[in-house]
């Protein structure tokens, strides 16, 4: 097959070009040459040539002018050449082989034929040749069109050795998966069972960038449980594989709360690109194994598994190397008042809304788009009625944050002004008069009535066995 047509730009011409004078063989390889069957955009392209990467690039960098900007990485074999918002990449055509206890390959130089076997999946084991003679000319060893044509994601070679050798391609075959909407040949699944023991030789950090991208995927979902289902979950990330099933106690069940998670998680993925949003959806029931008990008078219960779980993230969020910063703050406390809105459906005052947008500030419509897609049920007349009282408290939110513009809201008082009154410096009383008058001036119709927040503050310092000092 020859596909010319597809990559008649200049660039390709000039990179042959100079392949050409250099006497040498140059293909673009992988990701780029599916994408282009896909027609998916892609600023990324990676080259290969037999003979050395990092020579080849160097040619097309003093080739391309002074726009062109070449970084070389010798350790590797590779050379990036930046020009006009492309990053071309060069590698010589390698073979590999792996230690047991290593996913870092000893590799020596190869042929075009060694270089795209030893390639994750068959969808990227293609090449497009950019030399003059054979311009376009496909080369598709492994049936990558074919299974590009067939949505399904295959290693060229014998799986347990693909994913023996290197495990991380494992996560890379789930997130082809979800990013593509792919389904994983079942002779390639089947391995990723087989090896999934393998990823313990991984990095987090590597684990953590094709989560990261899992999490982004159209429909998440499609990869969490992919994850669970050939148990690698269970090995990097137990917390969430321990949401799993369903017990029964004297003939009563609870919902499946790792399946309950996956749709809410696709819910609030459907609302929001924000991945941090995401990450709290997939997170907000995590507690729930811990916090499980059967009651034989009400059944199933999972009392405070919002606090529970809101304190298990900052070492979810170690553990996964996520960032230990407000990033984790947002999932923490979007996971600890997950519950609120929910709880104000039975009884909406306006009270309970002000301490909830107090508590919510900014992160109120991350919150409400979370507990939104929360509400799940098999009864579609459970779900309609439900959301139809979930509006009502959103529009009670509306109408009090526009009357008392609470988001971010700070009492009148604040604890500079609170040690000047009572000529204290910083200590624990402070903090318990900041308290209580943020806590009655929530409550309060008038919670910006600046004379109530002194008479609060005075009161409860006198409690305290503080007086104000006189001026």
């Amino acid at each position: 097959m020859n596909i010319a047509d597809r990559i008649d730009l200049d660039i390709f011409h000039k990179i042959g070009k100079v392949a050409d004078q250099a006497q040498r063989e140059c293909y673009v390889v992988g990701g780029f040459v599916r994408d282009l069957f896909l027609n998916r955009h892609s600023k990324d392209i990676d080259f290969v040539t037999v003979g050395s990467g990092i020579d080849l690039a160097r040619k097309v960098a003093d080739a391309l002018g002074r726009k062109a900007k070449c970084n070389y990485f010798p350790r590797f074999g590779t050379a990036q050449v930046l020009t006009h918002g492309l990053e071309l990449e060069f590698v010589g055509a390698r073979r590999e082989s792996y230690r047991a206890d290593s996913r870092n390959p000893i590799v020596e130089d190869g042929s075009l034929d060694d270089d795209i076997s030893r390639r994750d999946f068959t969808i990227n084991a293609m090449a497009v040749c950019v030399n003059a003679n054979h311009f376009g000319e496909l080369i598709d060893r492994f049936g990558g069109i074919d299974d590009l044509n067939a949505k399904i994601i295959r290693t060229p070679l014998d799986p347990d050795i693909t994913f023996s050798d290197d495990p991380l391609r494992m996560f890379r075959a789930i997130r082809f998966a979800a990013q593509l909407q792919f389904d994983i040949h079942p002779d390639t699944l089947a391995a990723i069972s087989r090896n999934a023991e393998r990823i313990s030789i991984l990095s987090k950090e590597r684990i953590e960038t094709e989560i990261t991208k899992i999490m982004m995927s159209p429909k998440p979902s499609v990869g969490w449980m992919l994850m669970q289902s050939t148990g690698l979950l269970k090995v990097f990330f137990p917390d969430l594989d321990a949401m799993r099933g369903v017990e029964i106690v004297n003939g009563r069940g609870h919902k499946d709360n790792f399946l309950h998670t996956m749709e809410v998680l696709d819910k609030v993925a459907a609302a929001t690109d924000n991945v941090w949003t995401r990450w709290a959806a997939l997170l907000h029931d995590i507690a729930k194994p811990q916090t499980k008990r059967f009651d034989p008078k009400v059944g199933w219960t999972f009392h405070n598994h919002n606090f529970v779980g809101a304190k298990m993230i900052p070492r979810i969020f170690r553990n996964l190397k996520l960032p230990q910063n407000e990033q984790m703050k947002f999932v923490q406390k979007l996971v600890e008042l997950h519950m609120r809105p929910i709880a104000l459906v039975e009884e909406v005052t306006d009270s309970a809304v002000r301490r909830l947008i107090f508590d919510a500030g900014d992160d109120i419509d991350a919150l409400m788009t979370l507990c939104r897609a929360d509400i799940t049920s098999k009864n579609p007349d459970k779900v309609r009625s439900h959301l139809a009282n979930f509006d009502l408290v959103i529009e009670k939110m509306r109408t009090i944050n526009e009357k008392d513009n609470l988001r971010n809201w700070q009492p009148p008082v604040d604890g500079n002004e609170i040690m000047a009154m009572f000529g204290i410096g910083q200590c624990r009383e402070v903090g318990i008069i900041k308290s209580y008058e943020k806590d009655m001036l929530v409550d309060c119709p008038t919670p910006n009535d600046r004379d109530l927040a002194l008479r609060l503050v005075i009161d409860k310092a006198a409690e305290l066995g503080l007086s104000p000092i006189t001026q």
